[in-house]
């Protein structure tokens, strides 16, 4: 005959088609939604952690290539050009990790905003099978609550514009500034399109090539930012919101 002891020892003897463990009353349900906030919250942050280490790359990235190109008259421009390629790349992985960071942030807001908030200010009471349902769905079928325009819209707004602006008006210093090698390799100002166009090229590609790609890549850029730009919700431009 088993006896109780033996089946605290052994509990792979244990029936392992017994239901789970469901809360029976408020107070475990409360300890329930506690844990698992904590653990949504630990796993938004975690993202959030990720997104800022790319955006400190994307940083010290423009750092070294400005060093580097600034540094010296006589620098090529194409430096520039590689580290807006570089940065596109950084924004790219940051927009993919927003996409994570935004699933997850949505379900710690969906339970701040219906179960915590109403804790501390208990007003508009509404069915509470509401949101735990929608909860409940998202737990069971995961999904990405954004595409990756949106993503990069956001990211674009709220730092790579900046950075991407940054290298702009520096390509722009040192496309429309002429090395004049009898004056000792001094700098000034060219004059004309022309001299623009002879600084824009790079090797056998035309100057006018390359400004046409520089332009379009900033038109782009822009066109994504106010093609998914939000106007109302919790997100919208001016809200709390990263």
């Amino acid at each position: 005959m088993i006896t109780e002891k033996e089946i605290t020892l052994h509990p792979e003897s244990q029936d392992k088609s017994a239901p789970p463990i469901f809360p029976t009353n408020s107070v475990e349900f409360v300890n329930s939604l506690s844990h698992y906030y904590r653990g949504e919250l630990s796993r938004m942050m975690s993202w959030r952690d990720r997104m800022d280490r790319t955006t400190n790359w994307a940083i010290g990235a423009v750092a070294a290539m400005l060093s580097i190109s600034l540094s010296s008259a006589n620098a090529h421009h194409s430096v520039l050009l590689f580290a807006m390629l570089l940065v596109f790349l950084l924004l790219g992985i940051e927009s993919r990790r927003y996409r994570f960071f935004h699933a997850y942030r949505s379900r710690v807001r969906l339970v701040e905003r219906n179960y915590y908030a109403r804790i501390f200010a208990p007003r508009d009471l509404i069915n509470p099978h509401h949101w735990m349902r929608q909860l409940g769905e998202d737990l069971r079928l995961p999904r990405f609550s954004m595409s990756l325009s949106q993503a990069m819209a956001r990211r674009l707004r709220r730092n790579y514009f900046w950075i991407f602006l940054i290298l702009l008006l520096a390509w722009l210093l040192k496309t429309t500034t002429t090395v004049l090698q009898p004056r000792g390799g001094e700098a000034e100002f060219i004059h004309s399109t022309g001299e623009l166009l002879h600084n824009a090229s790079i090797g056998s590609v035309p100057g006018w090539l390359v400004l046409a790609g520089i332009l379009s890549f900033y038109a782009w850029m822009v066109y994504v930012m106010y093609a998914h730009r939000e106007s109302t919700g919790e997100l919208a431009y001016g809200d709390v919101h990263v």
